[in-house]
């Protein structure tokens, strides 16, 4: 998972520059195909680090390479 949160936060970054935001839904398709990942992502997101629902792509980053 944190390849992909990486990868999708680089690509966002890339295409709508340094101020660009994103919430934990940006890492998943459009369905509910592995539900419990995005439990986790969404526990991580809300409840681990209390972010809001939208956050800067390269704080994400930042935060995920950190750990």
């Amino acid at each position: 998972m944190r390849e992909t949160i990486v990868a999708v936060c680089d690509a966002k970054v890339a295409s709508k520059g340094e101020g660009v935001g994103l919430s934990f839904y940006a890492f998943f398709a459009n369905k509910n195909d592995d539900p419990d990942l995005l439990l986790e992502a969404a526990t991580w997101w809300i409840h681990t680090h209390r972010l809001d629902h939208f956050e800067k792509a390269v704080k994400i980053r930042q935060l995920v390479q950190s750990a």
